[in-house]
C-alpha cells in the first residue's frame, strides 16, 4: 500500500518495549480495556474487560496486572493463555484524551491470594462481583500509541439514568437477556462444535469441484490487487468533501 516509510517511521518513534511515565499514569486511570487471546491453533478470540478506575495496576515499566471477575464460566481467554501465552491490550480512552494505547506482551495467571501476598497494597473490592479470582501477569514487549482521530468522543451518564451495573450477577435479564436471539432457537439447530485440528499430517484429498477457477494467490497478483485498490482509495479520497469531518464530527 505504499506505506512502508510510514510504517518505519512510526516504529522508530512511537513503538516500546516498556511503559514508559505517560502510559502508566494513563494505564491507572482507566476502567476498561479490549483483550485479544488465540490458542495454540492460533483461533481468536476478542472481549472486553471492565472496573473501577485502577483496576489495572502497572507494577513496573514492564510489567502490569489485571483481575479476572466471576464470568459466564466459559474462562475463553484463559483457556487460550494456558496454550498460548500472548495476548494483545487496546486501552481506548472515549471520554477524557480521546486516544488509546496498545500493549501486546506475554501473560501468565497467578492465584488471587499468591498476589496480595506479593502485593499486599491491593485493596480488596466492597463489591462482590468484582473481587479478582485470579490475576492475569503481563509481561510487556511492545507499547504504541493508537491515535484518536477515528476514536469518538463519549461521556459518561448519570448513574440513575442508567442504572447501576450488576457486577457478577447471574440475573439473566440484567447480564442481557437473549438479546441476539441465539437460545430461542437453540433446540431447532445443530449445537456448536468447535472446528477440530489435526495432530498428524493428513492424505491429501482431491480438491472440491469449483464452479470458477481458483484465484491466484501469489505475491505478484496481490501486489497488483494491492496498487489497484490503493488506485481506488486515492481516487475517492480525492473526490470528498474537504467539509466531511468523519462520522464522529
Amino acid at each position: 500500500m505504499g506505506t512502508t516509510d510510514r510504517a518505519d517511521r512510526f516504529y522508530r518513534e512511537q513503538v516500546l518495549d516498556h511503559l514508559n511515565a505517560r502510559m502508566r499514569e494513563f494505564v491507572g486511570r482507566q476502567e476498561m480495556f479490549f483483550l485479544a487471546t488465540s490458542d495454540r491453533h492460533g483461533e481468536c478470540d476478542s472481549t472486553f474487560r471492565a472496573g473501577p478506575p485502577g483496576f489495572v495496576r502497572v507494577l513496573d515499566e514492564r510489567t502490569l496486572i489485571y483481575p479476572e471477575y466471576r464470568g459466564n464460566g466459559v474462562m475463553a481467554s484463559l483457556g487460550n493463555l494456558s496454550e498460548n501465552p500472548r495476548l494483545g491490550i487496546l486501552f481506548v480512552d472515549f471520554l477524557r484524551d480521546r486516544i488509546g494505547l496498545h500493549i501486546n506482551g506475554r501473560a501468565w495467571v497467578v492465584p488471587d491470594e499468591e498476589m496480595r501476598v506479593r502485593h499486599p497494597d491491593l485493596p480488596v473490592d466492597p463489591v462482590p462481583g468484582r473481587r479478582a479470582q485470579l490475576w492475569v501477569a503481563v509481561e510487556v514487549e511492545e507499547a504504541y500509541i493508537h491515535c484518536a482521530k477515528h476514536i469518538p468522543h463519549l461521556q459518561k451518564v448519570d448513574r440513575q439514568e442508567r442504572g447501576d451495573r450488576a457486577w457478577g450477577t447471574d440475573d439473566v435479564k440484567r447480564k442481557g437477556g437473549d438479546f441476539f436471539g441465539a437460545a430461542a432457537d437453540a433446540a431447532v439447530r445443530e449445537p456448536f462444535r468447535r472446528r477440530e485440528h489435526p495432530t498428524v499430517p493428513q492424505p491429501p484429498t482431491a480438491p472440491a469441484p469449483q464452479s470458477a477457477p481458483a484465484r491466484e494467490v501469489s505475491p505478484s497478483s496481490f501486489q497488483k490487487e494491492a496498487e489497484r485498490v490503493l488506485a481506488l482509495v486515492q481516487q475517492r479520497a480525492a473526490a470528498d468533501s474537504e467539509d466531511f469531518r468523519g462520522w464522529f464530527g
